[in-house]
């Protein structure tokens, strides 16, 4: 599965990418994930299955909406306190819960995401 992350200037993507990256490797998906720009949008959108848009781009949701329904790709609006998961296992839990993966339910702020055992 390929996850674009898309922010503003592509700083704070950057980082959730990462984690969500280590996250995926821990528990053994084969999950890709790569940071993007609101500019970048329509070019990046053609090589991800799910946008992970940051919540200060709310403006811009149904318009990303819009464009990714053309792809079939799944959109995923990060909640605000995203930056908080430091090792990207709750960002996971959102993209695994957005494509109907197993993974049980969402964590709730400030909580991790339970692992497959």
């Amino acid at each position: 599965m390929r996850i674009l992350v898309v922010c503003g200037a592509g700083a704070s993507s950057t980082f959730v990418a990462q984690r969500v990256r280590h996250a995926a490797h821990d528990q053994g998906l084969d999950y890709a994930a790569f940071a993007g720009t609101e500019a970048s949008l329509p070019i990046d959108l053609d090589s991800a299955d799910v946008v992970l848009v940051g919540p200060h781009l709310v403006h811009a949701l149904e318009r990303i909406e819009r464009d990714a329904a053309t792809r079939g790709t799944t959109v995923v609006l990060l909640p605000p306190d995203i930056f908080t998961d430091r090792d990207g296992t709750r960002t996971l839990a959102l993209v695994r819960a957005a494509v109907g993966s197993p993974g049980g339910p969402l964590p709730a702020a400030g909580e991790t995401a339970p692992t497959d055992t």
